[in-house]
């Protein structure tokens, strides 16, 4: 069978084995909690609670403050020592940080309360989504309320189960080790968007994932096994490769009758609506040959990751680079103080000797940027049009589809750093345009 895929793309080593045979375990309860305010696109939240306040695990402690926003709950059971400021690795400038240090040896909860959701109307559902704070667990952390308020028809939901990243194994542990919830919170996803199609995208590399899922196929969800490829797990990607519709330029998901979400996120609807649970724990991996014992784990939210790297077994080898999230699409931290936060799948830990040279030479104009850009574009021409700074010129060329997907930088003889450039070119042109 012809397995289902897109065009371009590239196969760096999946570094799966370090971890996917590692079963979910829980991490310890922190003693300490460092929880960014800004923890999903869009704008911050408004800070309900103050310094000194006792605060228990589950409560609300930060709400929406627009359309696109996310609520924050407190992760323990303790007391708000501090409100200060911490660099950010995402925003990468200092951030509004609540520091809440743990009291209660019984983790007292402040549940919501449960819901039916088979009786439940679509408004409810959602409400109750946007109440637990859920955000999109893949990384992009988009609040995920907004994503299933669509305005334009949705015909088919599509689940990211591809986890394309290089290291990362959450989710295929999730897909095996939670089905149950997993179709759950489909059906849930089901119901809101009042669809009877829902179609679970899953690589190759994760056949026992594959037919676990199938014994639970049926009544509308089916499981599309896909080629083992980067990125597919891309949205447009997985659009392209599943049910061969190619979203516009500029365009979303919606504008072809089609809303993606991921394993944790659906995971995490299900323990809203079911459990009465916010979102204040997620799985990560915690992964790299830079760590003795690699695991997959559930953790709270705001967990200091040097905490986790030490549960992991310690340091391995010279450690050059630590990366929230995978090595293709994540960013590499100053220092390992750095909190997790609710977009944080995985904690990649890189010794020297697999990075190797990072040493950046001329374009030599071969074109496997080209080749391998699932977007179809010219990366080798954007980068130059960014570094003339012909903003404009880029943006005609195709600089804001770009997906930031690193393949044309993994791929590049030359060592050239196309998505950095690429990034800091969307920043200025719409710092510009803002300015104009």
């Amino acid at each position: 069978m012809k397995l289902l895929t897109f065009k371009g793309g590239v196969h760096p080593p999946e570094k799966k084995e370090l971890s996917k045979d590692s079963p979910l375990e829980n991490f310890k309860i922190p003693e300490k909690v460092y929880l960014y305010l800004v923890q999903s696109a869009g704008a911050p939240p408004k800070l309900l609670v103050e310094k000194g306040q006792e605060v228990k695990t589950g409560q609300k402690i930060a709400e929406t403050s627009s359309i696109i926003s996310s609520n924050l709950h407190s992760p323990i059971t303790g007391v708000v020592e501090d409100i200060t400021k911490m660099f950010h690795p995402i925003l990468g400038a200092p951030s509004d940080l609540l520091i809440i240090k743990r009291t209660d040896e019984k983790d007292e909860w402040d549940l919501l309360d449960s819901i039916d959701f088979e009786k439940a109307d679509s408004k409810n559902l959602v409400e109750r989504i946007k109440e637990a704070g859920i955000v999109g667990l893949g990384g992009a952390a988009f609040p995920t309320h907004v994503k299933l308020s669509p305005p334009k028809e949705i015909d088919t939901l599509i689940i990211n189960g591809a986890e394309c990243e290089p290291y990362l194994t959450v989710d295929h542990r999730l897909m095996l080790e939670r089905t149950e919830d997993l179709i759950t919170g489909i059906r849930i996803i089901m119901k809101i968007l009042k669809v009877k199609r829902a179609i679970i995208g899953v690589e190759t590399n994760k056949r026992d994932a594959i037919d676990t899922l199938n014994r639970f196929a049926g009544n509308g969800i089916e499981i599309a096994p896909l080629k083992t490829k980067y990125p597919q797990g891309a949205e447009k990607q997985l659009i392209k490769a599943i049910l061969n519709r190619e979203v516009p330029s500029g365009g979303l998901p919606m504008d072809v009758k089609v809303v993606v979400q991921n394993v944790g996120t659906a995971i995490a609807i299900k323990e809203a609506v079911v459990d009465g649970k916010p979102l204040i724990e997620r799985g990560l991996t915690i992964t790299g040959e830079g760590v003795k014992t690699p695991k997959n784990i559930v953790a709270r939210i705001g967990t200091p990751i040097e905490e986790l790297i030490e549960f992991a077994g310690g340091y391995n080898g010279t450690v050059e680079k630590v990366i929230l999230g995978g090595p293709m699409m994540g960013i590499a931290v100053p220092n390992t103080s750095i909190p997790t936060m609710k977009g944080t799948s995985g904690i990649v830990v890189l010794t020297r000797e697999v990075t190797g040279s990072l040493y950046t030479r001329n374009c030599i104009r071969c074109g496997r940027c080209i080749e391998a850009c699932p977007m179809n574009l010219r990366p080798n021409v954007l980068y130059k049009l960014v570094k003339m700074k012909r903003y404009d010129d880029a943006v005609n060329e195709g600089l804001l589809d770009c997906i930031e997907c690193g393949s044309c930088a993994y791929i590049c003889p030359s060592k050239i750093d196309h998505v950095r450039h690429l990034k800091l070119g969307k920043k200025v042109y719409r710092a510009l345009r803002r300015g104009k």
